[in-house]
């Protein structure tokens, strides 16, 4: 794994895991952290022995939002250096989806692995935004969410505007980002917006065995299909969406995974898929 200052990175058994790493602060999002996350997750989407990757944060907290440093010389500058809070990273071309999804965290949704967001404590923010584009989220049941930006004079950025009403709805999303009152995990998965609140010393284990199986039990060809059908079809008519899932299927026919996952129930054992 490479060096970073503002994150760690882990690879165990098929799953990195990306922790923020400045526990002093909450975790609180910084232009190095972000060029770091968005590093590590392209790193993991195009290596073959990622088959899965979890998102969380060090000590008590998940990510408290954009660090106030940062806020202030962004309004000291009259707003010149919001752009310069974005260092720019070594990207590839952008894939269509990609390019569907432009923006700082788009490339989560073209990521061909599953990304889960294991939300441990305070989560805000641009923190909040994160959690959005992973594939799966879960939340210790007393982590504090808020969105937080009509309390910083601020508006609904980076796509959630577009993204939370797709998870909660538009009445909840305009509660949420109108107040930007606090919340819990357990509101959090009453309202959709998280698949599970767990008690927090239950969060982790969880997550391990959810990110387990995705790395071990389920083809990873099969993952990132699916990952780009659902995101696709936010563009598409029904027909369009049936049209490609009809020639997806015929491909899946003449793979090892398709085989594999066959042989393996028949013969009642684990599979050994390789994503191809």
């Amino acid at each position: 794994m490479a060096a970073y200052r503002e994150i760690l990175t882990g690879l165990d058994t098929g799953v990195l895991t990306i922790t923020l790493n400045r526990p002093e602060r909450l975790n609180a999002w910084t232009g190095l952290m972000q060029t770091e996350v968005e590093t590590a997750i392209r790193a993991g989407g195009a290596d073959d022995a990622v088959r899965c990757i979890v998102i969380t944060g060090a000590g008590r907290g998940f990510c408290a939002g954009a660090d106030m440093n940062g806020l202030q010389s962004i309004q000291a500058s009259g707003g010149e250096n919001y752009q310069a809070s974005r260092p720019e990273v070594e990207r590839p071309a952008p894939s269509p989806l990609e390019q569907a999804f432009p923006g700082r965290f788009g490339h989560m949704f073209a990521c061909p692995k599953p990304i889960i967001a294991a939300i441990n404590g305070p989560c805000a923010g641009i923190g909040l935004i994160l959690t959005l584009f992973a594939d799966l989220r879960y939340a210790a049941s007393e982590a504090k969410f808020t969105t937080a930006f009509s309390q910083r004079g601020l508006i609904a950025e980076h796509g959630i505007a577009w993204q939370l009403p797709r998870l909660v709805g538009e009445a909840n999303a305009l509660d949420l980002l109108f107040t930007a009152r606090k919340f819990d995990g357990a509101e959090a998965e009453r309202l959709g917006l998280v698949n599970k609140a767990l008690p927090g010393g239950e969060l982790m284990a969880h997550v391990g065995e959810v990110a387990q199986h995705l790395a071990t039990q389920v083809s990873p060809r099969s993952v990132a299909i699916m990952k780009r059908q659902i995101r696709e079809s936010y563009f598409q008519s029904y027909g369009d969406s049936l049209a490609v899932a009809d020639a997806e299927m015929e491909a899946s026919f003449a793979t090892h995974d398709f085989k594999e996952g066959v042989a393996s129930f028949v013969e009642r054992r684990a599979p050994a898929f390789t994503g191809k």
